[in-house]
């Protein structure tokens, strides 16, 4: 039972997914995070549909484009955008830390938000539209969301906190590490691994994409803020995503010219 109100409580925190309401409690948020990436493959096996409706419906690539990059926010509720948004008004203040993690939890959104916002969702679209979706890479495609979440998880539970308090802390604090630690592994080895065996060139150039990000994610949450925050761990998730989308379409440009 405490394995599925865990599960639960990933859904309902994570995602728009119907899923029964559990207490907010310590012992049902214990093994939360390792149901994270499975959210993702949510999204992923949703890319899949969405790729064949398309397909069978004749859209055009912009209008696929354009559900392709809505898509992850619907299935999320917008949640790692907002924590994006906030990092992006944090950074772009270039305030002292104690301000920057001040400006985080502000609920209102500033200018530095909304032009990051509008920034990534062009690219993202933009990307999307070039991305080959009827080859080999559309697995490689459909698992960055799952490895997002599995690296992402596993910095919940491996990464200094900045606030003793907020939502990342709660559930760092709530979890079973050493379990989480492994099945995030997991994730990331599963993910990873059907990656570069479906498609090796493209799906090498996401693996690294995702590596980097992770690493950019480590030192700059260290850097500017002593620590991860939820509204970080956001802000890597999209961050990874969109890397992974830049080095599948880079990917499929460059193997077209060999």
């Amino acid at each position: 039972m405490k394995l599925w109100r865990s599960f639960c409580m990933a859904l309902t925190m994570y995602s728009k997914i119907p899923a029964p309401q559990v207490e907010w409690r310590e012992e049902n948020m214990a093994y939360a995070m390792c149901f994270f990436p499975a959210i993702g493959g949510v999204i992923g096996l949703l890319m899949f549909g969405l790729i064949a409706l398309s397909e069978a419906l004749s859209f055009s690539r912009t209008l696929a484009a354009a559900l392709l990059t809505v898509l992850p926010l619907a299935v999320t509720g917008g949640i790692h955008m907002d924590g994006f948004c906030d990092v992006a008004d944090a950074r772009s203040s270039h305030a002292p830390r104690e301000k920057k993690l001040e400006i985080m939890k502000d609920p209102r959104a500033g200018a530095f938000a909304v032009i990051a916002c509008g920034a990534y969702l062009l690219l993202a679209f933009g990307l999307w539209h070039e991305a080959p979706l009827a080859s080999a890479e559309t697995l490689v495609l459909a698992l960055c969301p799952v490895l997002s979440r599995g690296l992402s998880a596993l910095a919940v539970v491996t990464f200094r906190g900045a606030r003793k308090d907020g939502l990342l802390a709660a559930f760092r604090d709530a979890s079973d590490v050493c379990i989480v630690r492994v099945v995030s592994v997991l994730w990331i080895i599963a993910a990873a691994g059907m990656m570069l065996w479906r498609a090796p060139f493209a799906g090498g150039a996401a693996v690294a994409a995702a590596g980097l990000a992770f690493l950019h994610y480590r030192l700059m949450a260290y850097r500017e803020f002593g620590g991860a925050t939820g509204d970080l761990a956001g802000y890597f998730v999209q961050v990874c995503e969109l890397a992974c989308l830049f080095a599948v379409v880079l990917a499929e440009k460059i193997g077209g010219l060999l």
